[in-house]
């Protein structure tokens, strides 16, 4: 596949730089560089394979045994609004 890409002139001259320093071919530094960049990033969001999406929970659970055990109640509506049970606001206002 052939691109066209319009460079910055700090752009074309860093490239023209690393070229020379390396005795490649403009192409083949374009080339690399655009696939080290690619493979830095994560891959495409959405696209995930089961087996990924199972080693990605395996993942979230590591270290979830240490967690401490809680009751049920303590995740009801009132534990979360405890503070402003008695009318005042949670946070002050000024």
């Amino acid at each position: 596949m052939n691109i066209r890409v319009n460079l910055s002139p700090e752009s074309e001259d860093r490239l023209l730089a690393e070229a020379r320093a390396q005795g490649l071919p403009l192409e083949t530094v374009a080339e690399r560089l655009l696939k080290e960049a690619l493979a830095q990033r994560p891959a495409a969001q959405g696209a995930m394979s089961a087996e990924e999406f199972h080693q990605m929970l395996r993942a979230m659970a590591e270290g979830s045994e240490k967690l401490p055990e809680l009751p049920t109640e303590a995740f009801s509506r009132q534990s979360y609004y405890e503070d402003r049970l008695d009318g005042r606001d949670a946070v002050p206002r000024r």
